[in-house]
């Protein structure tokens, strides 16, 4: 036979006893740190940390070596390439978290320009004219690398290698059977030059310090790129391209679009760049941007995108393309041999790799 409690007050004795400190709305736990994590934590694990806190040291390892470094004209010095890195490397960040990569980006600021510059010098067409051509087959281009990559599943790394080297080639032989040399020359002549000029190969000066219109361009496109990536829908899909590929189409992420969509932008800001370089100098060559690619690559990977794809940022690949620039620039100004550039490179790639890996890591085991 069971025994059961007979009254109401034998129930309450039974149960356990609370303090009104527990039930109190006011109650806190005795470590306030309990299911919260730090802020320096949070600060770490952010994919373009390291490339900020990069920036404040090449700049200070530089600026104490060189007091031109840091003048108004050193600062204009390397803004300048740091923003035709940094604007490739935005959509190459956006395509790297979206599992992909593209080896065409350099070539494809040559070939894009230098249609540009044969469609006005050699068919007498408006430079706004020959801009809209040469951006449709930009256009092309992007499609025909996502198209590729999302439909067969080819890896992305072997279907941009074959078309860059299509275009280098299609570049040097085109080139020089309608011109007889490897540039084209001429384009400042062109009906329209004056006002792309104005506005994307013209220089701007801001206390003292001369800044090309491509600074103004990358800060813009950063700030785009970031929005979309950390704030809207498309940047969830991205991400989940990226990270899970099965879970992606799952939750109806349209993944054959996204793919090509990241391609087309990355050949449409090269051809962007190529414009820019093309209007400052008025000319273009057959190797302009060849072998700027992996540099491209390589701030996108400093700035916190994985390898495997899911996860990287914007903001980070702009930084590591400000790191670029400073280094550029910082070398011949401490007076050493430019070509430890390439060695740096090498250098801060293999550095950041393994330094994003342990952060990761240590971080993911202590949650």
């Amino acid at each position: 036979m069971s025994t059961q409690p007979s009254t109401e007050q034998e129930v309450q004795d039974m149960s356990p006893s609370l303090s009104e400190e527990s039930v109190s709305p006011d109650a806190k736990p005795s470590d306030e740190r309990l299911g919260k994590r730090s802020l320096v934590r949070v600060m770490v694990a952010r994919p373009g940390f390291g490339a900020v806190v990069g920036v404040v040291l090449v700049f200070a390892f530089f600026a104490v070596g060189s007091d031109l470094f840091a003048s108004a004209a050193g600062a204009s010095n390397w803004l300048d390439p740091s923003a035709t890195i940094g604007l490739l490397a935005i959509t190459v960040a956006l395509l790297m978290v979206g599992g992909e990569f593209d080896l065409s980006t350099g070539v494809m600021i040559g070939s894009s320009s230098l249609l540009t510059g044969l469609l006005v010098t050699e068919s007498g067409l408006s430079l706004p004219v020959a801009l809209l051509i040469s951006l449709a087959f930009a256009v092309g281009v992007g499609f025909f690398n996502g198209f590729l990559v999302a439909r067969t599943q080819l890896p992305s790394f072997i279907v941009t290698l074959g078309t860059f080297f299509i275009l280098q080639g299609l570049n040097q032989g085109v080139v020089k059977q309608i011109t007889g040399t490897v540039r084209v020359d001429g384009l400042s002549d062109a009906q329209g030059y004056a006002f792309f000029q104005k506005y994307l190969g013209s220089t701007v000066n801001i206390g003292g310090v001369t800044l090309q219109s491509a600074v103004f361009w990358w800060v813009g496109f950063t700030i785009i790129g970031a929005v979309i990536l950390s704030r809207t829908k498309y940047g969830n899909w991205i991400q989940s391209v990226g990270g899970d590929l099965v879970a992606a189409r799952g939750m109806g992420v349209p993944v054959r679009k996204v793919k090509v969509a990241l391609f087309i932008a990355s050949s449409v800001m090269a051809w962007f760049v190529g414009t820019i370089t093309a209007l400052r100098l008025g000319s273009v060559t057959t190797n302009q941007g060849v072998g700027q690619e992996l540099v491209f690559i390589v701030a996108a990977v400093v700035g916190g995108c994985l390898l495997t794809g899911g996860a990287g940022s914007v903001i980070g690949a702009s930084a590591a393309a400000l790191i670029f620039g400073m280094v550029q620039v910082g070398i011949p100004y401490r007076g050493w041999d430019s070509n430890y550039y390439y060695a740096f490179l090498g250098g801060v790639l293999l550095l950041s790799v393994l330094g994003n890996t342990f952060i990761r890591n240590t971080i993911g085991a202590r949650r």
